[in-house]
């Protein structure tokens, strides 16, 4: 018997380590599922009063959270490319760029953004330079496109279904239960990561809106040609990229800011660079700083430190990478958990462990 049990725990042991060693390799996709998943869990809950079946649910949750970013980041491309243009229309930066840039190098202005313009610059031999870069490095560009997708293909299918049979696994995992410790960290677990990943998601919509605001004051108050373009797009990706460590929103302000000040310098108008100062001072004040003061301790779940929250939003980018964005956030959230509800009654200290339920109402298994 005692053999049989050996052979079993071992193959046991085998199963779980090739499942790690596999979660590992895509650890990056995986995490990013659970915060979509914490993320969208309450609007899909909301969903169920419509009486929607669950795969239809998940579905559209999925959908109006891709949709917009996509619809987002595509807008902001064809915008980013048009402006180019108009730019180097403007001012002298092909004539400039091409003495320093090989790809560049005769190439007098862009090809016309028409299939005929870009067939012509191909026969010019415009692109000569830049298609013996991509043949070179062929295997990289696909190898990293193809990780790219794979990865997406693995944060919507695991999105999904955890979605739909999130409480299925929850209820699988409640089997390993010893005097309610189990059952009690799980519930406990499960609440502090929905509040953290989901204020995460009402700290991205509340900065966007507070940046919209911000930069059409601005615009209102400041002469045309130092106007922030396109505020209501700049103020929505400024949300999104509150989601980035350490530098944050200054990726979309900074390079405004820059955009701002190119033509002043080609102009030489430097008495309007003064109002290039206040746009960034109202971005890093009243975008930037007030609101992760204010919002952030509202947003950062019921038991986790505002303090411990913010370094692991620090140090988890610099040892895992980007997603230790989403991933030291989580195991941070586990671990204070842990100490709370599970860690005293395995070391037979108090037995009473906070159940989120009100002082007066107790659980059956009480009596």
């Amino acid at each position: 018997m005692d053999e049989r049990r050996a052979i079993v725990a071992l193959f046991g042991f085998l199963v779980i380590a090739t499942i790690g060693f596999i979660a590992y390799q895509f650890v990056a996709a995986l995490t990013i599922a659970v915060f979509v998943y914490y993320s969208t869990r309450r609007f899909y809950r909301a969903l169920g009063r419509l009486h929607l079946p669950k795969r239809v649910r998940a579905v559209a949750v999925i959908l109006l959270l891709a949709l917009p970013l996509l619809l987002l980041l595509s807008y902001t491309l064809v915008l980013l490319v048009t402006e180019t243009r108009r730019f180097v229309d403007t001012y002298p930066v092909i004539e400039t760029a091409a003495a320093n840039v090989a790809w560049l190098e005769g190439m007098e202005d862009l090809p016309s953004l028409t299939f005929a313009g870009v067939v012509e610059a191909y026969r010019a031999g415009q692109f000569d330079a830049i298609i013996d870069f991509l043949v070179e490095n062929a295997a990289f560009l696909t190898s990293a496109i193809t990780g790219f997708f794979l990865n997406l293909f693995i944060v919507v299918v695991v999105s999904y279904y955890l979605l739909i049979d999130g409480s299925r696994l929850h209820g699988w995992l409640r089997r390993f239960d010893d005097d309610a410790i189990v059952r009690e960290f799980l519930e406990a677990a499960d609440r502090e990561l929905e509040a953290i990943l989901f204020g995460n998601l009402l700290n991205v919509i509340a900065i966007a809106l507070i940046g919209v605001g911000a930069f059409k004051g601005y615009n209102a108050l400041v002469p045309a040609a130092v106007e922030v373009p396109y505020p209501a797009l700049a103020g929505v990706l400024t949300g999104v990229a509150s989601l980035v460590p350490v530098v944050g929103m200054k990726i979309v302000y900074v390079p405004i800011a820059a955009a701002m000040s190119a033509p002043i310098a080609f102009r030489g108008e430097y008495s309007l660079l003064v109002y290039v100062a206040a746009f960034i001072a109202v971005a890093v004040v009243v975008v930037d700083t007030i609101p992760d003061l204010v919002l952030r301790p509202y947003l950062s779940g019921e038991r986790t430190h505002v303090g411990l929250l913010m370094l692991a939003y620090i140090f988890g980018p610099v040892v895992f990478g980007f997603y230790g964005l989403f991933f030291a956030p989580i195991i941070l959230a586990l671990g204070v958990t842990f100490a709370h509800t599970a860690l005293p009654r395995l070391l037979g200290g108090d037995e009473a462990v906070d159940s989120g339920l009100p002082p007066d109402q107790r659980r059956l298994d009480d009596f």
